[in-house]
């Protein structure tokens, strides 16, 4: 099991590309399933996530050619399974977009239930409700959900909660449904908006994305398209706390300051001088970060994907933050390792109270998610001596070559494999 180790105390200097975003990606490749024609996708980044997509759509008989320029071109017109299994939806929670699509083309759709995830419950309750809205006959039968539907019919949904994947689902059910759909309560993350971008390049009738009601007139049927996946603006946060955190100047590109929302105005507000073009980011600091509290909370709000990066970096700020998780009732499993390392952190239910100290110290650390690694590579450059950072396969789900990316910018950081570590 490969590990990260890092010796602390370098600050960051240069420039490196921002991948396109994983959280767009994944749903997008799914949208190959509503055509037969040919979908070609540029800035799709080589994550363990998107190969596991890859892997389920073919799979299911669609014919995914990568290339090494991140090009992805999809073509649907054989498929010959419409089941997503367990052995790669346990993997990544996010099989559950094929769903929505498939009943939408093929009327009918045999998806695993997802199982439990580290950081709290991701209800697929909404996903069927929806459906069910739009006709669809759903069951739960030896741990899949059954849909079926000879077509879709369009109807007014109104989900109990905000959800990302929910709202994309749906969305992607609703363009090939007969008669208008309207969504209300919807996700406005940047990641539907750009999966709403291609299905309208793929002859969808949609209006609203970016709000909280979007509404979709069925079309008989979507054709091939070409389009461009939008950077990841998760990762670009990331890279922005770690020169916070380490000091130093960058330059991204590749990445969209427009929208980052409020995790920018937070590290400005930390400290980090910000400066922005159309496609590039520069972040550079050159003293000790400020304590900032913040709530997490649906987008445009400060996104609980960037909540564990922005405490390493408070973790070392002068003063004291208070943070508030709203949306995952578990996503604080890496406090007890940024406290292995010296960070001074209390946790009440869904607070944190985090107390700065001027530097951490170098640990054995071990990744609990998707973010908590980020947030543990963070106070590892930030920290004296060296960290180990275990269960890195974390890590390679969502950020393409963060090692790689980070030693460009000066960090003595180094993937130590299975076989290094038997030596």
């Amino acid at each position: 099991m490969d590990k990260l180790r890092i010796t602390g105390g370098a600050q960051l200097h240069g420039e490196i590309s921002i991948s396109g975003a994983k959280n767009s990606a994944l749903p997008i490749l799914c949208a190959g399933l509503l055509t037969a024609d040919t979908l070609v996708l540029s800035n799709v980044p080589r994550l363990n996530d998107t190969g596991t997509m890859l892997r389920l759509l073919a799979q299911m008989g669609v014919r995914a050619e990568r290339a090494d320029d991140g090009v992805v071109t999809l073509q649907a017109g054989n498929v010959d399974s419409l089941e997503a299994p367990y052995d790669l939806v346990k993997t990544m929670r996010a099989s559950i977009l094929v769903l929505g699509p498939l009943v939408a083309r093929f009327g009918e759709a045999r998806v695993s239930l997802p199982g439990g995830c580290t950081i709290g419950q991701r209800p697929v309750d909404q996903h069927i409700k929806g459906l069910a809205a739009l006709g669809a006959e759903i069951s739960i039968e030896h741990g899949f959900v059954v849909a079926r539907a000879k077509r879709l019919k369009g109807a007014s949904i109104r989900t109990d909660m905000v959800t990302v994947t929910g709202t994309e689902n749906l969305l992607m059910a609703a363009v090939l449904a007969e008669g208008r759909t309207v969504l209300e309560n919807a996700a406005r993350e940047p990641e539907v908006v750009d999966l709403a971008e291609l299905l309208i390049k793929m002859g969808a009738r949609i209006q609203g994305h970016g709000t909280d009601r979007i509404v979709i007139d069925g079309v008989d049927r979507l054709h091939g398209a070409e389009h461009r996946v939008i950077s990841d603006r998760i990762e670009a946060g990331t890279f922005l706390c770690a020169v916070g955190a380490a000091g130093g100047d960058i330059l991204l590109k590749n990445a969209d300051a427009g929208i980052l929302g409020a995790t920018l105005d937070k590290l400005i507000e930390a400290g980090l001088t910000v400066e922005t073009g159309p496609d590039w980011i520069r972040g550079a600091m050159d003293k000790r970060p400020k304590a900032v509290g913040f709530r997490t909370h649906e987008y445009p709000g400060f996104a609980t994907d960037m909540q564990a990066q922005l405490m390493a970096l408070n973790a070392v700020a002068d003063g004291t933050s208070v943070i508030v998780e709203t949306i995952f009732e578990n996503r604080f499993m890496h406090v007890q390792e940024l406290r292995r390392m010296g960070a001074q952190i209390d946790i009440d239910g869904h607070t944190a109270i985090v107390r700065g100290v001027p530097r951490l110290s170098g640990a054995t650390v071990m990744a609990t998610d998707l973010r908590a690694s980020a947030s543990l590579v963070i106070a590892g450059l930030a920290a004296d001596g060296d960290t180990l950072v275990d269960r890195i396969y974390h890590l390679d789900r969502g950020y393409d070559q963060m090692e790689v990316k980070l030693r460009a910018l000066g960090a003595n950081i180094q993937r130590v494999t299975g076989k290094e570590q038997a030596q």
